[in-house]
């Protein structure tokens, strides 16, 4: 099993949760002295309930804990939390009858990979896979952006992209990649079934040997004079039209 470096978590509403959802251990929780609301309260009850008493700080020193002045009052230090391995995965597939899975092709941004990975655990992906390499990591950014959901949604690096998405094909998981040049859109192409939604990097799209392993190419289809979406707008879009089939069909 593998795992993502621990962090500070800040913001309420990724770090109330964190809190909340007890799947990541917490290490400790830092509130700023003379706080008032619900929000400070909230965060104090479920700190409690976890076993952890809140440490209260001055503003400067909340600043420094986080590296930033938007904390807003609240700061969470998360432990690790332990990933599958890729094998892991793939044995848990087995078990779903139609998993949809996203797949991220060097997507280096990680307020991108925040948003996707919030956007991911809103529409029920089974998990997110990206490359070891060239990838935004899970950092505090990211953990930030995602609003609470780096914490509930497995994020799967593998070392070779290529080679997991064939093993996904013969494991019968279709392939659909996103591009904004493919001949087909969202709304005619297929997206039942076991399902791996893959993107390109911002700016980049899909590598050569990303796409070739793709079942088929996709495009979202667009109606104004702007060309192309931001990638984590484009993933939200794509989970949205492949849940909404399938809420549909059932």
């Amino acid at each position: 099993m593998t795992g993502e470096e621990g962090e500070i978590v800040f913001g309420f509403h990724p770090a109330l949760a964190i809190l909340a959802d007890g799947t990541r251990p917490v290490e400790s929780v830092h509130l700023l002295i003379g706080g008032r609301g619900d929000r400070f309260a909230e965060a104090e009850t479920l700190a409690r309930a976890r076993g952890v008493r809140p440490r209260l700080l001055e503003r400067a020193a909340l600043d420094r804990l986080t590296g930033s002045g938007a904390h807003q009052g609240i700061a969470v230090r998360v432990g690790v939390r332990v990933q599958p391995t890729w094998d892991t995965l793939l044995e848990r597939l087995e078990e779903r009858i139609a998993p949809v899975l996203l797949v991220l092709d060097c997507i280096e941004d990680p307020r991108n990979l925040g948003a996707i990975l919030r956007s991911a655990e809103a529409f029920g992906a089974e998990a997110v896979i990206l490359p070891r390499d060239r990838s935004a990591p899970l950092s505090p950014v990211a953990v930030k952006a995602s609003a609470g959901a780096a914490g509930r949604l497995d994020a799967v690096r593998v070392i070779n992209l290529a080679r997991a998405l064939t093993e996904l094909r013969e494991r019968g998981v279709r392939v659909v990649g996103l591009a904004g040049d493919a001949s087909r859109n969202l709304e005619t192409g297929s997206l039942a079934g076991p399902l791996a939604l893959v993107l390109g990097g911002e700016g980049k799209g899909l590598r050569r040997l990303t796409r070739e392993r793709c079942d088929e190419i996709l495009a979202i289809p667009m109606r104004g004079a702007v060309g192309s979406l931001n990638v984590a707008v484009a993933a939200g879009i794509a989970l949205y039209e492949t849940r909404r089939g399938r809420d549909g069909q059932s």
